[in-house]
């Protein structure tokens, strides 16, 4: 069972996703008890690829306020965990123009473990978002137009 955190629901709007993995996370104690009270923004985060490591950028995770460590910055990098494989898969695959790793959601794995569900994502041009909301519209009509013949 996953409890999802929280989503970044512009990354399907403003990339193509071209494949999906789950990272663990490294969290303090403290982050670990915000992130299950929800208190976590990833709409402009990324991930970046240092010196054989993977680093989650600009995830906000609020301070506990029932915490006596005070002492962390809401907005750090922060160590994703991935195996030696999936690393050397995911520089390969960035390097390449125009990739990048976006986190698509947080959540917690059978209620215990924070997981990052990280992205390997090309930019949408103006074109390709005008013509996915041209397609969502006609499948709106045409499921509209399906309920009202029954």
């Amino acid at each position: 069972m996953e409890k999802t955190v929280a989503t970044n629901r512009k990354a399907r709007r403003d990339y193509e996703i071209i494949y999906t993995l789950e990272a663990g996370i490294s969290l303090l104690g403290s982050e670990v008890k915000s992130l299950r009270g929800a208190k976590a923004n990833i709409n402009d985060s990324f991930a970046r690829i240092e010196e054989g490591e993977v680093y989650l950028y600009n995830c906000h995770i609020s301070p506990y306020k029932f915490s006596s460590e005070r002492n962390y910055t809401p907005i750090r990098k922060r160590k994703l965990l991935l195996h030696k494989n999936q690393i050397a898969r995911l520089i390969g695959d960035v390097q390449r123009k125009g990739f990048t790793l976006i986190p698509l959601r947080i959540y917690f794995k059978d209620n215990k473990w924070a997981k990052v569900e990280l992205a390997l994502v090309k930019g949408k041009k103006l074109y390709d978002k005008r013509e996915d909301l041209r397609k969502k519209a006609m499948d709106k009509e045409i499921s509209k137009e399906l309920k009202t013949r029954k």
